[in-house]
């Protein structure tokens, strides 16, 4: 039998004790280098790291919340509070503590839609201030819950991470549409206002003023936000309060408006679209200041839907329009007074000077004629009685006699074509027309019969109805023209007594001859007073004496050789309206500006208007101090 043997490497102990040797070298080596950078992470952490960690697990611990002011009551000068603060309940989520990111925030809302009333409107509202606010804010989705609402999520609390119902001060506005165009109103934060803001100061803020006093005064209502210091669980329950800074409620206003007055001319107006402003013609003071048709504030608090705000601002006669500072008209013959005192006091004519009314001037040199609006004319006049009948022809030479330039800068004086820089945003300044003016408008030259027709108010004069009420309070103060005031007073927290605020004095109309400002007034008496003034009938059974001064403002031009009847043209087409008063005649403690739109003849429409705010005003008493109240 033959047997093989197989060739084998013999077994070299040292060569395997070697390389044990160094593999226990490395691994070692390994070791060490893990635990010199485990020993080293722990030293940064516990060492240098240690005040960044302490830090954040105490901010695990400790919450900051911020504490809204309370925002400013609004008064009017009686103490009738206007604009007030009601409690009530919002519903807001923390995004970053809701689980599952977008997905959870959409599952969320839906589950919150079985408790709480979550309008489509809501919740888009809700992703576009997502956007204004850090993650880990609390972010509002719907406010003004009801009490049902309210009840049914604290019951259901617990299945709802990240959201919560916080109680907050509504704003309320107790006289709704009457004084929407003075107030305004407060909405939601938007990118924009956090923009123009201390974002510090509105943390915890979810709402601002968006237009009127609401706006103008913002930061005096707002006040001054504070916060407090919370210890938490793992579940974010508040366990106690560590430390607190309160907050600083908002400024107190007092308005100098009057509530009844300003009632008295809204419903004077009725259903015709219009404005009225009344101001104190002693310190600047704006007693009234209507605008109609409005709007109930209360409907944007919260927000309002997208279908409520399309019903409101397709509405007829344009309810988010503020005609007393935005309206723009022909001041027709309220004008006149001021022409005419330009007149007398540019030495062009004297009070006892005379012209001719035959119901028709011509231009020299132009065969067009510039009628009157008595077909017979007014025969002989002087400024007085051309003041009473509203002659035209009167001011039709004066006012060619005058020149566009000279009238410009006089009446300039008046406030004219420029905005009076009352407290509240968005006025407009009017027009009032230049030779200068045209040129860099309409690259044309101005013309005599613009002149002539710029005389009685009408052509490319434009007004507000607060610029010609401050004009008319300039007029009867003997020259002090005020930039008018709604702000009457302030209280702070507190401190019981109100501080006054003062309107400021703009210019003082140089006073050439106090006769001539006196024949002037003299014209209004009779406008109201006299045997053939234009506004006699309103005077009947007043406990004072009044002045005036109609005014026709046309809506669109008629051919020269045609008959205009305001009843037989369509009602958009008709006349404007105006009518300026002051009262009493004597000592005039108001000046009143009416626009009564496509109303047709200042006497009949407007009149009627003026004479109710007056009332309203002139019947209570006078010496009240606002300082005393609330």
């Amino acid at each position: 039998m033959i047997s093989y043997t197989r060739n084998r490497a013999l077994k070299n102990d040292r060569d395997e004790q070697r390389l044990f040797k160094n593999r226990a070298w490395v691994g070692l080596f390994i070791i060490s280098m893990f635990m010199l950078a485990l020993i080293g992470r722990y030293i940064w952490l516990q060492v240098f790291a240690f005040d960044s960690f302490a830090t954040r697990s105490e901010s695990n611990r400790v919450a900051v919340r911020p504490l809204t002011p309370n925002r400013g009551m609004i008064y009017d000068r009686r103490g009738r509070v206007i604009a007030e603060n009601q409690p009530a309940y919002r519903l807001e989520i923390v995004p970053e503590k809701v689980p599952g990111k977008s997905e959870g925030l959409e599952s969320l809302l839906d589950e919150l839609s079985s408790l709480i009333d979550l309008s489509e409107d809501d919740r888009k509202g809700f992703h576009k201030s997502r956007r204004n606010y850090r993650i880990f804010d609390s972010v509002p989705v719907k406010f003004n819950l009801s009490e049902r609402e309210v009840a049914r999520f604290a019951v259901n609390r617990h299945r709802f991470q990240g959201a919560d119902v916080v109680p907050y001060l509504s704003r309320n506005y107790r006289y709704g549409e009457l004084l929407t165009h003075v107030l305004g109103y407060i909405g939601r934060l938007d990118a924009k206002d956090i923009a123009n803001v201390d974002e510090g100061n509105y943390r915890g803020t979810r709402t601002i003023g968006k237009i009127g006093i609401e706006q103008f005064h913002e930061k005096e209502l707002h006040g001054i936000s504070g916060f407090e210091r919370v210890e938490t669980n793992a579940r974010g329950r508040v366990l106690s309060v560590l430390d607190r800074q309160d907050a600083i409620p908002g400024t107190d206003l007092v308005l100098s408006i009057d509530v009844a007055v300003q009632r008295a001319a809204w419903n004077a107006l009725g259903d015709r679209p219009g404005s009225v402003v009344a101001i104190d013609p002693t310190d600047g003071s704006v007693i009234a200041l209507v605008s109609k048709p409005a709007y109930d504030p209360n409907a944007f608090v919260h927000g309002i839907s997208n279908k409520a705000y399309q019903i409101i601002l397709k509405s007829p006669g344009r309810p988010l329009f503020n005609r007393a500072l935005k309206g723009g008209y022909e001041p027709g013959s309220t004008l006149k007074p001021f022409v005419g005192l330009a007149g007398l006091d540019q030495g062009l004519v004297s009070p006892q000077s005379r012209v001719f009314s035959n119901g028709k001037f011509y231009i020299e040199g132009y065969s067009r004629a510039y009628r009157d609006w008595k077909d017979t004319g007014h025969g002989w006049v002087n400024m007085e009685s051309a003041l009473e009948q509203s002659v035209n022809t009167y001011f039709y030479q004066l006012a060619a006699d005058m020149g566009i330039d000279r009238m410009h800068d006089y009446l300039e004086q008046f406030g004219f074509g420029q905005p009076t820089g009352i407290d509240v945003p968005g006025e407009g300044k009017g027009l009032l027309p230049s030779r200068e003016w045209k040129r860099a408008a309409h690259n044309l030259p101005w013309y005599p019969g613009e002149t002539v027709i710029a005389g009685i108010g009408q052509g490319f004069n434009v007004v507000t109805p607060v610029q010609l009420a401050n004009a008319v309070a300039t007029l009867v103060n003997g020259g002090k023209r005020y930039a008018p005031r709604l702000l009457y007073a302030t209280k702070t927290a507190g401190v019981e007594k109100a501080k006054r605020v003062s309107a400021p004095v703009v210019m003082q109309v140089p006073v050439q001859d106090q006769a001539d400002w006196q024949t002037i007034l003299n014209g209004m008496d009779k406008v109201v007073n006299g045997v053939r003034g234009t506004a006699r009938g309103i005077a009947v059974d007043a406990h004072f004496r009044m002045g005036g001064k109609t005014g026709t403002a046309q809506v669109y031009q008629l051919d020269a050789n045609k008959e205009y009847v305001n009843s037989e043209v369509a009602q958009n087409l008709r006349d404007h309206a105006l009518f300026i008063a002051f009262a009493p005649v004597d000592a005039p403690r108001i000046a009143v500006a009416v626009v009564v739109e496509h109303g047709g003849a200042g006497s009949s429409a407007a009149a009627p208007v003026a004479r109710a705010t007056l009332d309203a005003w002139l019947d209570q008493e006078l010496d009240y101090k606002p300082e005393q109240q609330p």
